[in-house]
């Protein structure tokens, strides 16, 4: 979403090029986007249903397992996907892929010097409900070393999709943690406009942790207007 500004337009996004972030000089475009007619029709793509998403599907902390429980700080992240207005989208796939506690994914490219855990997938999914909430269990994954500058750490974080009806109707976004140090030297998070970073932090939640068992955060993710989520792939 953007909003008009004196003299031209203002993203609310980050910018497709941003130098800090040194993948984004290689893969932006550097000319004017073509808009292919009919690409992001309905018809395009699979069609998602309730019979794609099962039960386990949202609990991280049971959908991987093999002998045991995955390792580290359990959690639960919740929220609301919802319009412009507040009002719920109902029945809308929210994914979630992440790190392990150790700041490792299951990729054969992640070749991080960390251990990986054989009790956690990294991976969920689940349909809003019809007041458009969604809720995930999970480990709280590690920060994790990369190569875009001396020294460079990822902060912790988790990644969401969104879909509509169908796959050409995805979009991307990144939840951090408050109160991470790491934040003020990320170039992904700095990349958005002060003003709108706020979004990219989930709130801690007391009233939906649970007793003994994981710590609560409240994530929710605005499809437009000015709360609009900052979205990768905008």
């Amino acid at each position: 979403m953007n909003k008009k500004k004196a003299g031209g337009i203002e993203s609310f996004h980050p910018p497709r090029l941003y130098p800090d972030y040194k993948s984004t000089v290689l893969r932006a475009p550097h000319r004017p986007l073509i808009l292919v007619p009919g690409i992001f029709d309905d018809a395009y793509g699979p069609v998602f249903g309730e019979s794609e998403v099962g039960p386990d599907d949202h609990d991280l902390t049971k959908n991987g397992r093999r002998d045991g429980e995955p390792l580290g700080e359990r959690m639960i992240v919740h929220g609301k996907v919802m319009d412009l207005n507040g009002k719920g989208i109902p029945n809308t796939l929210v994914e979630l892929w992440q790190a392990n506690s150790a700041g490792r994914y299951i990729h054969k490219v992640d070749q991080h010097d960390a251990p990986l855990d054989p009790n956690f997938l990294g991976a969920g999914r689940c349909l809003t409900d019809q007041e458009g909430c969604y809720l995930f269990y999970t480990i709280k994954p590690g920060a994790y070393p990369w190569g875009n500058h001396y020294n460079a750490w990822r902060p912790q974080h988790l990644h969401f999709s969104v879909f509509g009806r169908n796959i050409s109707s995805r979009l991307v976004t990144q939840m951090y943690f408050p109160g991470d140090p790491l934040l003020l030297y990320d170039p992904i998070y700095e990349s958005a406009p002060e003003t709108t970073r706020h979004l990219m932090v989930a709130d801690f939640d007391l009233d939906r942790t649970e007793p003994m068992f994981a710590l609560g955060y409240k994530f929710d993710i605005v499809l437009n207007g000015r709360n609009e989520s900052r979205f990768e792939n905008r």
